[in-house]
């Protein structure tokens, strides 16, 4: 038998970044190696021809820009007219999560948006609250004027975990709502 080795524990009172969480549809841009370019959705790859929502069509519209993104996998949410809560737009839009990468308007593609930081700072279920009832009372920050936003993403920096807090039934499972 294999030895295998405990791995390390994580400090939890360490910084964390605290997203908006947007209601639409996951997608993935994946950039390889030799520039080969695909596009997916949370459970596998789509085309245009069988596609999530019209994010593969766009994607492959603003695949010269996207190039730009770079080697790697590069997740975020694709969403606004006719996904999900819609936020009041009349476009769709993609919205990268790595803030840590992409909050630099100056190196980001033009075609992309980044999801909203909230919060960064220290761990402390005082300030996740804080924020989740501050987005809850003054609306989305990704959609201004739009009062029905769905939570927070919180990301535990040293572990790389994230977590999710939503406005309302947060302790329910998905199904269960």
């Amino acid at each position: 038998m294999e030895f295998k080795t405990f791995s390390k524990i994580s400090r939890l009172s360490r910084d964390i970044i605290i997203t908006e969480k947007i209601d639409g549809t996951n997608g993935l841009i994946a950039i390889g190696e030799d520039g080969e370019f695909q596009v997916g959705s949370r459970n596998k790859w789509i085309t245009p021809e069988d596609d999530n929502a019209g994010f593969a069509a766009w994607a492959y519209k603003n695949k010269e820009e996207l190039l730009k993104l770079g080697k790697g996998f590069h997740y975020g949410e694709w969403w606004g007219q006719g996904i999900q809560r819609k936020y009041g737009l009349q476009e769709k839009r993609f919205s990268l999560f790595n803030v840590s990468k992409w909050n630099d308007d100056s190196i980001r593609p033009v075609c992309c948006h980044v999801v909203p930081t909230l919060f960064v700072g220290m761990f402390d279920t005082t300030n996740i609250e804080f924020v989740l009832n501050r987005l809850a009372e003054s609306g989305s920050v990704a959609s201004p004027g739009f009062m029905k936003p769905e939570g927070i993403v919180i990301f535990h920096v040293p572990s790389g975990n994230l977590y999710k807090k939503t406005i309302e039934n947060d302790e329910k499972h998905k199904g269960e709502i």
